[in-house]
């Protein structure tokens, strides 16, 4: 059925394909998990504390490692967070290492090249998990989808 108050999807399927590509590429090469959360429009003042409600609504802390990412966008908002579970956080180097991460993501976001920011900052996120989380054919190799989750 057509609508005419359908609403514009917030990527295109060249980009949405580019980020999945991407989370594909840096989850070759970890144990690590990477998941991209977009809305429109944040939910709180703060995107971190919505991305802590949306790392845990998708029960992202149940890795075997501890070593979930969550890249959240807020499109109209041009907001984001990076977000990760214990593990990482803590060995990828605190504060200095996620500044780095979300440098890669905010420059594009400010020119509205937001697969391409994303691709980018995917691929700091999936450098830093291999670092510290190696692939280990050990470890159940995805334990989360790679699909882009779309919110309001």
């Amino acid at each position: 059925m057509f609508s005419l108050f359908g609403k514009k999807p917030m990527l295109d399927k060249a980009s949405q394909l580019k980020i999945v590509e991407a989370i594909k590429e840096a989850e070759s090469k970890t144990s690590g998990e990477v998941r991209v959360f977009m809305e429109h429009h944040c939910a709180y003042v703060d995107p971190m504390e919505r991305a802590k409600e949306i790392f845990a609504s998708l029960a992202m802390e149940q890795t075997s490692a501890r070593n979930a990412v969550l890249v959240y966008v807020a499109i109209s908002d041009r907001q984001f967070a990076l977000f990760g579970d214990v593990a990482i956080y803590e060995k990828a180097g605190g504060p200095i290492f996620w500044k780095k991460a979300a440098e890669k993501l905010v420059g594009h976001l400010r020119k509205n090249e937001i697969a391409e920011g994303m691709h980018n900052c995917i691929h700091e996120l999936g450098t830093a998990l291999a670092t510290h989380f190696p692939y280990d054919p050990a470890v159940k190799k995805n334990e989360l989808p790679d699909e882009i989750v779309f919110g309001k």
